[in-house]
């Protein structure tokens, strides 16, 4: 019975955003940009006086939600919205606090060269650090750089086609198992891939197929917490899922742990815990394990995110399709 809750909470979950994106008559979005779009207009904060500094104007939204729902619905449309009304710099209510935004070319420039270190990573821990704690785009300064110099070590050329090389017979064995006698939700079979392909080749594969599944399902729950509306471990929610998740991850890498510091394998977490700078800094336990968690989410997410967006542009524009499959036909059978 729990288990039955638990898929049916999982379903729920995972619906939720597809039924915020679906298709509506233009006459339904108009009607809801409107509503967007009748609050008050105020200042994030008064600028110190004499500073030369001009206000950041913005809009809370509706009450607790905010802008969230208009930022899923219209994406990018949204954001240049806002843009044109407010300028590069705005604020808007988003997961019951203000969110600051930047956008266009000129400011978004200025925010990720960081030249004068101005801006900190320390803006993510509100959506992600409870389940990406101490992830490598979470650090900051030297900090960063110095688990980057370390990080490096699992990331040269070798390393790199040991990887390559481990993908292609996984991505072959799979994909023709996939159905095409009906429509499928084709975003989920790549997100399945790309974990089974991260679970390969980041962990070697520790762990057997028995633990697989249930990595997988804690990877997506993490993933999926970070949006949560709810952000508070309530039962059904996505934040409790995401919790959980992070605990099963954190538990999963600390078993396998002592294997892949002793493993002279080609796997990212064998990479990982032998990493070593020529000072000789390296990494304890804990920054083993919550470099594999970003990493293996930032691997597989966002892998899942472009090839979804790849394949529904080749599937409406066919002429691209054939000359890609030309390309393919050409390579043959080798690996790439």
């Amino acid at each position: 019975m729990v288990h039955i809750i638990e898929r049916t909470a999982q379903a729920a979950r995972q619906r939720l955003s597809s039924v915020l994106v679906a298709p509506a008559p233009r006459a339904v979005d108009e009607a809801w940009r409107r509503f967007s779009r009748r609050w008050p207009t105020t200042d994030l904060a008064t600028p110190p006086e004499g500073s030369g500094l001009r206000p950041v104007r913005g809009d809370y939204g509706p009450p607790v939600v905010g802008h969230l729902l208009d930022y899923i619905r219209f994406g990018t449309e949204f954001g240049r919205e806002r843009y044109d009304r407010y300028g590069p710099v705005t604020w808007m209510g988003a997961f019951g606090t203000r969110v600051a935004v930047v956008a266009g070319p000129e400011a978004t420039q200025r925010v990720f060269t960081n030249a004068d270190k101005a801006f900190s990573q320390a803006g993510w821990q509100f959506l992600i650090d409870r389940f990406f704690h101490r992830g490598l785009m979470l650090l900051d300064f030297d900090e960063h750089k110095m688990h980057r110099r370390i990080m490096q070590d699992a990331f040269t050329r070798d390393r790199l086609a040991g990887y390559t090389h481990q993908v292609s017979p996984r991505v072959r064995a799979t994909i023709p198992t996939w159905p095409t006698q009906r429509p499928v939700r084709l975003y989920w079979l790549l997100k399945r891939l790309t974990l089974d392909i991260a679970t390969q080749v980041f962990m070697g594969g520790r762990g057997g197929s028995t633990d697989t599944e249930r990595i997988n399902q804690a990877f997506v729950a993490t993933v999926r917490a970070a949006s949560a509306l709810v952000r508070a471990p309530l039962p059904g929610t996505r934040w409790r899922a995401g919790v959980r998740g992070r605990r099963i991850l954190e538990d999963y890498f600390a078993q396998h742990l002592p294997a892949a510091r002793a493993s002279t394998g080609e796997d990212l977490f064998a990479a990982l815990c032998q990493a070593t700078t020529p000072e000789g800094e390296h990494f304890s336990d804990d920054d083993v394990i919550n470099h594999m968690i970003f990493l293996m989410m930032a691997a597989h997410d966002t892998a899942t995110i472009t090839t979804t967006a790849a394949a529904y542009y080749l599937a409406t524009h066919p002429d691209w399709q054939d000359r890609a499959r030309q390309e393919s036909l050409a390579l043959g059978d080798a690996p790439l």
